[in-house]
């Protein structure tokens, strides 16, 4: 009866292993161990670019979360215009799916960019009416974590500080601190 059980149990835990694609477990970005993604601010959108590489078999989705403060201006309903007064960090997101077919010996490149902000703050916080409108100029981004996942589970998490805070353009790689998890 207990060989029984133990064959049992056995063919369960193969097929189990065969059902569960092979995921690795060195995920990292390729370049050696100070790499980091190159960062682009585009105004109101933030880009990380870089090459991935330790991937194993499955779809990989690289996500962006990045943290900004945020430029703005309030206008009245006559039309004029006054900077906004300290309006509160805003985060952004995006994604990017790597199907495996596009995968080379474990490895693929990856650009993700973050979707930028509605035009508008809505009610108006940081102007002196509520019936203002609130409209976001520009993004100065402060910090962004890219996550990576392959057949549904995370297998690099990097999480970046940007010092100090982006303008409109390529971030210098000296003002990017990177750790990852």
């Amino acid at each position: 009866m207990r060989r029984r059980t133990l064959i049992v149990s056995v063919a369960c835990l193969l097929v189990l292993g065969m059902a569960i694609p092979a995921v690795a477990g060195s995920v990292h970005l390729k370049g050696g161990p100070r790499a980091e993604p190159s960062f682009v601010d585009g105004g109101l959108t933030l880009s990380a670019s870089g090459a991935l590489s330790g991937l194993g078999n499955g779809d990989v989705l690289i996500s962006i979360t990045a943290t900004a403060d945020v430029t703005s201006t309030c206008t009245n309903n006559g039309g004029n215009a006054a900077p906004g007064q300290n309006p509160a960090p805003i985060t952004v997101i995006g994604s990017q799916a790597i199907p495996q077919s596009e995968l080379k010996n474990g490895t693929t490149p990856f650009s993700v960019v973050t979707t930028a902000p509605a035009a508008e703050i809505p009610g108006a916080p940081d102007c002196p009416s509520p019936q203002w409108t609130e409209s976001i100029d520009e993004l100065a981004f402060t910090s962004a974590t890219i996550t990576v996942e392959q057949a549904g589970t995370t297998v690099l998490t990097l999480t970046c500080t940007i010092d100090p805070p982006s303008s409109d353009g390529n971030i210098p790689a000296g003002n990017v601190s990177c750790t990852s998890s």
